[in-house]
């Protein structure tokens, strides 16, 4: 009888250390997406003070390459080829090609426009990870896109803030929505890179080939890099918060936040960024919350609730 309790008891607290483990992951995800909100407002300081977005890219991923490098495995290539074809992928959708497909939209189209399609990323990736990843199904599959649809509403609202002036430009938001297919893409290969990798080795290898790839774009369009605007105390703490804080650190948790909750839980609080966003903007840039962008927000959270509580 003793012996039947002792055993209960035993399984009871397994059951509850992986519930307390589970529960700060996804904290960690939270507090990650909220740190993400918080880069838009970073970069605009950035090139209001003179950097190019490219310029602004590099020295990010640079300052997050060199500093994982003290904490990263001494391993430096994959296990296989094929993986380390995987790891280019990954830096390429997770950094460049997301960040030159965005930035480039918005010299065709409105940033109004940039902004809602790339807000449709959190379900896109939810919808393509229900689809290639069994691991990734629930019991209530319909819950979960429910959920996706309100928190992507509320994004919408929060984004389009009463502004009537919506104009589509085809080259613009077809540029913008692949860019939120290429980091839909760079969660999943998240995914399936983390069921070998640790989320160090993934991170380092996402920033180095970042780099790498975005290197490769220079010939057509290469920043002037004044060197001297990082002497300004207002840009070097932005781009040390960029490159240490919203980069090395952010997506390191990141990695291991997918790896350990699944896409589509992580994903979902991608939703949060834009909440984030606008009280950092009314922090930093003194930009009024207006009653819509707070209905928008409440509704973001009733959105990521849905999908984050249990059946």
């Amino acid at each position: 009888m003793r012996v039947g309790i002792l055993a209960h008891s035993l399984f009871i607290n397994k059951i509850m250390g992986k519930a307390i483990a589970n529960y700060w992951f996804h904290i960690l995800a939270i507090i990650t997406a909220i740190i993400w909100g918080t880069t838009f407002v970073s970069t605009k300081v950035l090139i209001n003070n003179g950097l190019e977005p490219t310029e602004i890219f590099i020295y990010r991923f640079l300052i997050a390459y060199i500093c994982i490098i003290f904490i990263s495995p001494k391993t430096l290539w994959s296990k296989t080829a094929k993986d380390e074809i995987l790891m280019f992928l990954a830096g390429a959708t997770g950094g460049s090609l997301y960040f030159i497909t965005e930035n480039t939209a918005l010299e065709y189209t409105q940033a109004i426009n940039v902004a809602m399609i790339i807000a449709i990323t959190p379900l896109l990736t939810t919808l393509l990870a229900l689809i290639f990843f069994k691991s990734e199904r629930t019991k209530s599959p319909m819950r979960i896109i429910l959920g996706s649809v309100i928190a992507l509403c509320g994004v919408i609202t929060v984004i389009y803030n009463g502004n009537a002036n919506l104009k589509f430009n085809i080259k613009g938001d077809t540029l913008t929505l692949c860019a939120a297919f290429s980091w839909a893409f760079y969660s999943l290969l998240l995914k399936i890179l983390g069921k070998k990798y640790s989320a160090v080795f993934i991170t380092r290898k996402v920033f180095g080939y970042g780099i790498i790839s975005i290197a490769l774009m220079l010939p057509f369009h290469c920043p002037d890099f004044n060197l001297n605007l990082l002497a300004k105390p207002e840009i070097a703490v932005n781009i040390l918060y960029l490159g240490g804080v919203a980069s090395m650190l952010c997506f390191t948790i990141w990695s291991a936040v997918v790896k350990k909750i699944g896409t589509v839980k992580s994903t979902n609080y991608i939703n949060l960024n834009p909440i984030a966003t606008f009280v950092s903007a009314y922090l930093v840039l003194g930009e009024v919350i207006s009653l819509i962008s707070f209905i928008g927000a409440i509704t973001i959270i009733a959105g990521v609730y849905i999908i984050e509580r249990k059946s």
